[in-house]
């Protein structure tokens, strides 16, 4: 194998709750508006339209549980997320089976540069430069599917300083978890490592320096974020 012409930058892995094993990531797949509640206060129409997703960079993804602001915003929000992480993946998955590829799951915030995502919209381009900055995927640690089953239903919630911002609950998602990994199977051949941020309930909204963020899902506990 020949060398490497510049050393090889590092591989992102996720902590791996209760273990000293660590999860690699491939790649990260993100879906939009996928809580009908979240859909209508980013005025769009709640009905289940064919899903769309976007993608954020693996090395976005942090479990170091410090967001930092990001340079060229005003107006960065929150969104709290079920993140799916795959242990096996493939082409054209059965709806039947596409639990079995999931090793687990995570407590995620899709961070946005709001302003900078809506100047995108506005001129029909791509989203990356409000949704893919750095460390803009902070993420708890993971818990395999074998000790949490697979969470259909259940609070996920968000507070900022206390105050609960975003309170969801999994049973509200319109694509479902194995819906995801189906959709995404027939355009993408998926794989171990693919991480899967599900979408987020209403209530989004700005942040600041010096605001802690603690998300919350059934079966997962809690995770803390603070804004520096």
């Amino acid at each position: 194998m020949a060398e490497h012409v510049i050393a090889p930058p590092p591989h992102m892995a996720l902590p791996v709750i209760g273990t000293d094993a660590a999860f690699p990531v491939r790649r990260v797949y993100c879906i939009g508006r996928n809580y009908a509640a979240h859909a209508v206060e980013m005025g769009h129409d709640p009905d289940r339209e064919a899903p769309f997703f976007f993608q954020k960079n693996p090395d976005n993804l942090d479990p170091s549980g410090e967001f930092p602001y990001p340079p060229k915003s005003a107006d960065v929000h929150h969104e709290v997320e079920l993140a799916v992480l795959l242990g096996s993946g493939g082409r054209d998955i059965a709806i039947g089976g596409a639990l079995s590829h999931v090793y687990g799951y995570a407590l995620a915030l899709d961070m946005t540069r709001r302003d900078l995502q809506g100047e995108q919209k506005k001129l029909g381009r791509p989203w990356e430069i409000g949704k893919a900055f750095e460390r803009s995927a902070p993420i708890g640690p993971v818990h395999p599917a074998t000790a949490v089953g697979h969470p259909e239903r259940g609070a996920i919630r968000l507070a900022v300083n206390g105050e609960i911002r975003q309170d969801g609950d999994l049973g509200q998602m319109i694509w479902k978890v194995p819906e995801m990994i189906v959709y995404l199977s027939e355009y993408f051949e998926l794989a171990a490592g693919d991480v899967i941020l599900s979408g987020t309930p209403a209530g989004v909204g700005p942040v600041t320096p010096g605001d802690v963020l603690e998300l919350s899902a059934v079966a997962l506990g809690s995770f803390t974020v603070r804004v520096v």
